[in-house]
């Protein structure tokens, strides 16, 4: 689609002055890469303040920040009652999964893994984990290119590869510590973006907030009372029990966030650091579907504003340059991009990781240095960014961005979180009755994806849940020596002390 709108040059130097802001931080912490611990942990000094708002940063993506109010202005507002999960999920995080990244003293969330069931499960989860974030990635990346198109209009294959370019480079430089720094700097501007645009969208509408909901509800768009499940459409129940589980996920296994907590000094701090990181997400859920559903109402009162052809995608970013003045366009724009490579960034150093460390480290016959390590690790990110740019292109033949990210985090993280829990829970679980499980959990949900129509909110709660359940009889099923009652619920004191 051709951009309606001038960018203009006031917007065009917003933009490029955080862009060189980005790479101006990854340079300066470069030279402070000089180990491993460094690289990937940001030497495990960093204040909890700052490790929470990269969490909530890393997690709460473009595809977030444009696919939430895409979501609800297409369909309804029952997404809202996501933002609930993340405050309730808090404590099952702290109680059953922190305790064993701390006393194990791990790098990556999969080393437990290793622990508990051996180096083959620590490999099938570090691959299952890099097929869902590299797939994530590049949404990540096409979600702000195809923002850049609308606006400017800009060739959308340029436009994904001047973002997958920069977020890589910034980050095969700085490292972790860059990631959490610009990250910080990426949720001030990404927050104070939304609450602008909410602000604008309340002065626009006739009746304000009041007028935005009883207009919503007359229309059908509000609905927090549909507790029938349906296969089909966005409903309570499914919202409440599948975003428990992703939460779960998400905040208690995926190396993405486990690697930020492991970057506090205590333990202490990362408790601290969830439970602040829970009730951003409530707020910013919470914002992003007011605003969806506030642009829903702006054009059903104004329909000569919408210009043919816009998209559920495209909504925000049209809205944004269309009313919003130049200067406050270009902020908000740049809270878009800001979104999006605070993910790009920290899923590239996470995956990256991954790679180096349940990979590289364990299969190579000879120690090397930490210096070469630190090398070794921008190459592999390097890689990373380029193959996730080019899965971007994947992606821009999927319509719905949020179901584009659950396609491949659907499919692939729910086994993950599955072998976690049967590892924690229960002693008989074992690496091959999960490994079958896998293989059944992965082709149902792959056939559900291309051959129904069922909403992509099933797509992680059918590939948990035919993991977990099938996991645990195949495991009855192939009975083997139980397991150390340390890397147990039941035994996990005897670990040792968390500080």
């Amino acid at each position: 689609m051709e951009s309606q709108f001038s960018f203009g040059t006031l917007n065009y130097l917003i933009l490029f002055s955080y862009l060189a802001l980005m790479l101006g931080i990854g340079f300066r912490l470069s030279r402070r890469q000089t180990s491993t611990e460094e690289y990937f942990l940001a030497g495990r000094r960093m204040p909890w303040f700052i490790v929470a708002l990269s969490m909530f940063a890393s997690v709460t993506s473009a595809i977030t920040y444009i696919g939430v109010p895409g979501t609800v202005y297409a369909e309804n507002t029952s997404i809202v009652l996501a933002a609930i999960i993340s405050p309730l999920v808090t404590p099952f995080l702290i109680y059953l999964f922190y305790p064993f990244y701390r006393r194990l003293k791990v790098t990556t969330s999969y080393e437990y893994i290793q622990r508990r069931y051996g180096d083959g499960a620590r490999y099938a989860v570090s691959v299952l984990f890099l097929f869902a974030r590299l797939g994530w990635l590049g949404t990540v990346i096409y979600v702000p290119a195809l923002t850049l198109s609308v606006v400017t209009g800009i060739n959308l294959t340029l436009a994904i590869l001047l973002m997958g370019i920069l977020a890589t480079v910034y980050t095969v430089l700085g490292g972790l510590a860059a990631v959490l720094w610009t990250d910080a700097l990426q949720f001030v501007i990404l927050i104070g973006g939304a609450l602008w645009v909410a602000l604008e969208l309340i002065q626009s509408v006739e009746g304000g907030i009041g007028g935005i909901l009883v207009f919503g509800s007359q229309a059908g768009r509000v609905q927090l009372d549909n507790w029938t499940p349906s296969l089909y459409e966005l409903s309570a129940p499914v919202i409440l029990v599948s975003y428990f589980f992703q939460y779960m996920q998400d905040y208690g296994t995926d190396q993405v966030t486990v690697q930020r907590l492991l970057a506090v000094k205590t333990f202490r701090g990362m408790v601290k650091s969830v439970f602040f990181n829970s009730f951003i997400d409530f707020f910013i859920i919470v914002l992003l579907t007011f605003i969806g559903l506030a642009l829903f109402v702006y054009f059903q009162q104004h329909p000569e504003a919408l210009a043919p052809g816009i998209e559920r995608n495209q909504i925000l970013p049209f809205y944004i340059m269309a009313v919003l003045p130049q200067g406050v366009s270009g902020l908000v724009i740049t809270g878009i991009f800001a979104a999006a490579m605070s993910s790009m960034d920290s899923g590239i150093n996470s995956v990256t990781t991954v790679v180096v460390n349940d990979f590289i480290k364990p299969l190579r016959k000879q120690k090397r240095d930490d210096r070469s390590d630190v090398r070794l690790a921008r190459k592999v990110t390097l890689v990373l960014g380029t193959f996730a740019t080019l899965v971007s292109f994947v992606v821009a033949y999927i319509e719905d961005i949020l179901q584009a990210s659950q396609t491949f985090l659907g499919l692939f993280s729910g086994p993950v979180l599955a072998l976690f829990l049967l590892g924690i829970l229960t002693r008989r679980a074992n690496f091959r009755g999960w490994l079958i499980a896998t293989v059944l959990a992965l082709s149902s949900t792959l056939w559900v994806q291309i051959f129904t129509e069922v909403h992509w909110v099933w797509y992680f709660l059918i590939s948990f849940t035919v993991s977990t359940s099938g996991g645990f009889l195949f495991s009855l099923l192939f009975e083997e020596e139980r397991a150390d009652r340390k890397l147990t619920l039941w035994g996990r004191s005897e670990l040792g002390l968390l500080e």
